[in-house]
């Protein structure tokens, strides 16, 4: 079975992405663009991006996670740190994340270093989310294997029982990561594939190097 894929082709001519356009510090050119996507294309899900990591078995995975905090120092996420993901981290915090806004045609990709936020940090977040996400962090023993749904519906139901009219603490394997970039390329689709990219590297004094790239 095979299916020919070559005539699949779209223009993009949405946007321009001009080097002497853009500010000395790639966080303020993410803030920009994220902001410009959350309030004119609605049906992107703004905050989804591709985290992509080098597992205990040397394969690289990608998988779609979702952003909950971006500053100067970096971007936050939140998992099981007993996770395929979180294993893999713990092997080799290099990470990439990339964020692909089809509305806007748009992409951005991060290459940094992973570290555990503070626990304080983990715990304020956990408290703020929905008793089921709260729950479910607590069921899933997650990417390891379960003999069935049922499986997983059957103990979220005695943790409610366990849990009413409790309040639920954080498990310790439960948490934030911070993202800390050392490259960030910012991709805008142009008309006949001559794409505009801007990539940002952070030199040894820690300072942003912008440079345009060939599409």
């Amino acid at each position: 079975m095979e299916k020919d894929l070559s005539n699949y082709r779209k223009s993009y001519e949405k946007g321009a992405l001009l080097l002497e356009d853009t500010p000395e510090n790639p966080i303020e050119l993410f803030r920009s663009w994220f902001n410009e996507v959350d309030n004119f294309f609605p049906q992107d899900e703004t905050n989804a991006m591709t985290i992509s990591t080098i597992g205990t078995d040397g394969f690289p995975k990608s998988r779609v996670v979702l952003l909950k905090k971006f500053t100067y120092e970096g971007f936050i996420f939140y998992t099981n740190y007993e996770s395929e993901k979180g294993k893999a981290i713990q092997h080799n915090p290099n990470v990439c994340l990339s964020f692909f806004w089809h509305g806007a045609e748009r992409q951005i990709i991060i290459k940094g270093q992973t570290e555990k936020i503070a626990a304080n940090l983990s715990d304020g977040y956990f408290e703020s989310r929905p008793r089921g996400s709260q729950l479910g962090a607590i069921v899933s023993k997650q990417s390891s294997v379960v003999a069935s749904r049922q499986v997983l519906e059957d103990d979220l139901k005695r943790l409610e029982e366990e849990y009413q009219n409790k309040d639920i603490q954080r498990p310790e394997y439960w948490g934030g990561y911070i993202v800390k970039p050392v490259s960030m390329e910012f991709w805008q689709g142009r008309p006949n594939r001559l794409h505009d990219r801007v990539v940002y590297t952070l030199d040894m004094d820690f300072n942003w190097v912008k440079n345009r790239l060939c599409p």
